[in-house]
């Protein structure tokens, strides 16, 4: 092979290299409060402690709180390895995705790369179920900041809004959740997510905001149901009932059930990657469009054009259609 062949070969090698897809990450993802995250998932689809009825991923079909390599997490660690050499551009990077993340037995490995290699802010995301592990609470504390779930009152209306695995209950989330403040020294968060007509009513809402004031977090977030949930009947509270509601938790809460331009310039991404953030949060194409702070119209071609190659799916049935990945 001539030099010139090599040449052209060794750079159609890097490029490939380049462009591979990736398994476990996608975006990074324009966020109001993260700036642009980088998420890496480490749970097959839907493999959760709970079945959340306001979930935007659709129903838990057998809920489970047994711990376990659900993936292999050297491939994890390398495909971050290769992100890093060829991009490596993130303003966090953040533990999320398509189930619950702490159910992996070494999640925590993902926080030691990123500090032994980035200089980045890593970000756990969890609905907190798990925190009763010494275990992972040791893991958890490696991230910079975490933000974990409380939108109950007792057990009841706990086992009503998220449908828990067996052995999974209120008292173990709030004890854990507690524990979990006295060992963590980072940014702690709270998301507390209000759902019409079950958790909404302020009666109630003073019991929850009580229970998150016990856990003594830096921020709490409100939030609704501003995509198409697993269970159907779940409506959104009204937005000017949500801030009303913020008022109960302190001067530290604030709605964040909105979708606003995040103040990016706007950013291209692929389709591929499209699809990977698609997989793990279904949209708007309003919504997609604001996130990257693209026209509308550039947002919706590509959209219909992956409809019609039968890679997404659309849901007619809320005021605005959502694009769902298809499997």
């Amino acid at each position: 092979m001539n030099v010139v062949c090599l040449h052209r070969q060794r750079k159609m090698d890097s490029l490939s290299r380049m462009t591979k897809p990736y398994d476990y990450l996608f975006g990074p993802v324009p966020s109001r409060r993260l700036g642009r995250s980088l998420g890496v998932d480490l749970i097959p689809f839907k493999t959760c402690t709970m079945d959340c009825a306001y979930c935007q991923l659709g129903e838990t079909t057998c809920p489970v709180s047994e711990r376990g390599d659900y993936v292999p997490m050297q491939d994890v660690l390398a495909e971050l390895d290769r992100w890093w050499k060829n991009d490596g551009q993130a303003d966090h990077i953040t533990l999320a995705g398509s189930g619950e993340p702490t159910l992996h037995t070494h999640f925590g490995d993902v926080f030691r790369w990123v500090k032994e290699n980035t200089e980045i802010p890593s970000v756990l995301l969890t609905n907190g179920t798990l925190m009763h592990n010494a275990n992972v609470r040791a893991d958890a504390v490696l991230a910079n900041k975490v933000k974990v779930t409380l939108s109950a009152w007792d057990e009841a209306s706990f086992q009503q809004i998220h449908r828990p695995a067996q052995g999974v209950s209120f008292e173990l989330l709030v004890k854990g959740e507690q524990a979990f403040r006295s060992e963590f020294s980072g940014e702690l968060s709270v998301e507390v997510f209000i759902i019409e007509g079950v958790n909404s009513h302020v009666f109630d809402v003073r019991k929850i905001a009580e229970v998150v004031k016990s856990i003594h977090p830096d921020r709490v977030d409100i939030n609704t149901a501003v995509r198409p949930p697993a269970d159907p009947s779940v409506k959104a509270a009204r937005e000017e009932h949500l801030h009303a509601l913020a008022e109960l938790f302190g001067p530290n809460a604030s709605v964040a059930a909105t979708f606003k331009r995040q103040g990016f310039e706007s950013i291209e991404i692929s389709q591929e990657a499209l699809l990977g953030l698609i997989k793990r949060h279904p949209a708007t194409c309003k919504q997609l469009a604001d996130e990257f702070n693209l026209p509308s119209d550039k947002m919706y071609k590509t959209l219909k054009s992956l409809v019609a190659t039968g890679q997404l799916r659309e849901d007619k049935s809320g005021l605005e259609t959502c694009y769902f990945h298809r499997a």
